[in-house]
């Protein structure tokens, strides 16, 4: 992917993140803006779009993005009580980097999955 792409400069260590956990496909980072007392974004290093695109094009990789996933939410601690793993894909799904990113949350409780009742 190009040098505009936020998390394939992270990945290429241009653009400094506090790293988790990270294997030879996977970076799990925490999120500048947390959203929950634990607020990680789990990426694949090599760049996709989105969630529809990875699992179309490498549905292994998918597998290893969710597999890191549940070895940080171990890590955090949040097995326990629970967590929240989150993909937004699209703008109406409220995608704002289009490079692929799980968002795992938790650490308290997270209430309904919309603010509002969109009926």
């Amino acid at each position: 992917m190009g040098s505009d792409c936020l998390f394939c400069r992270i990945v290429a260590g241009e653009i400094p993140a506090t790293v988790v956990r990270e294997t030879a496909t996977t970076l799990a980072i925490r999120d500048i803006t947390p959203k929950a007392p634990v607020h990680i974004l789990v990426i694949p290093k090599e760049h996709y779009a989105d969630v529809a695109t990875l699992a179309q094009g490498d549905p292994g990789l998918a597998g290893e993005v969710l597999a890191a996933a549940a070895v940080v939410a171990d890590d955090e601690g949040l097995l326990g009580d629970g967590f929240r793993l989150m993909f937004n894909t699209g703008r109406y799904g409220g995608q704002e980097v289009f490079h692929v990113h799980a968002h795992l949350l938790g650490g308290a409780p997270l209430g309904p999955m919309l603010a509002r009742d969109l009926a």
